[in-house]
C-alpha cells in the first residue's frame, strides 16, 4: 500500500500486467454494484476484501482487512424466504413444463427434482444473506424505534 499522488493505491497483478487500484476505505459510499457483488461472494460490505462469514452461514464477528465490525448484521429469515420463493417457481415450473412435454413416469422426477430441490437452496442462501446484509450496511438499515423511545 502506497500514495501514488494524493490517493492511496495498492499494485494488482493482473494476467501479467501490474495495475494500480484505488484502496476504498470503509467510509466510502460504493455503488449498488459494489454492494451486490460483495454480498454474492461473501465478502465485506465496506471494502470487498475480507470474508463476511466465518463458517458457512455464521457472520464473522468483524471484518480482517477494514476492521469493519459485523454486530449490525442481521438478515433474520429474509435470505431463507427469498430462496424458498425461488426455487419453488424454478422446480414447480420446471416439472410442470416438463409434464406437459414429455411426460416422463413419476419416479423420474423423484430422481431429478428431488436432489436439486436440496442442492438449490443451499447454493443460493448464502449469496442471498450476503446481499441482504451487504444491503442494510449500504443503506444504514437499523432496528425500528417507536417515537417514544
Amino acid at each position: 500500500m502506497f500514495f501514488w499522488g494524493a490517493v492511496e493505491c495498492r499494485p494488482l497483478l493482473l494476467l501479467g500486467w501490474t495495475v494500480m487500484i484505488q484502496m476504498q476505505s470503509p467510509q466510502r459510499a460504493h455503488g449498488m454494484g459494489f454492494t451486490l457483488l460483495a454480498g454474492i461472494l461473501g465478502r465485506c460490505p465496506a471494502c470487498g476484501e475480507g470474508k463476511l462469514y466465518s463458517g458457512f452461514l455464521t457472520v464473522a464477528p468483524r471484518c480482517d482487512v477494514c476492521g469493519l465490525d459485523y454486530d449490525f448484521a442481521d438478515s433474520g429469515d429474509g435470505p431463507a424466504v427469498f430462496v424458498i420463493l425461488i426455487t419453488g417457481f424454478l422446480v414447480v415450473g420446471g416439472a410442470l413444463i416438463v409434464e406437459v412435454l414429455y411426460s416422463p413416469p413419476y419416479w423420474l422426477y423423484a430422481i431429478v427434482l428431488g436432489p436439486i430441490s436440496i442442492l438449490l437452496p443451499l447454493l443460493l442462501l448464502r449469496s442471498f444473506k450476503g446481499v441482504l446484509i451487504a444491503l442494510q450496511y449500504k443503506h444504514k438499515a437499523e432496528e425500528g424505534k417507536l417515537i417514544s423511545d
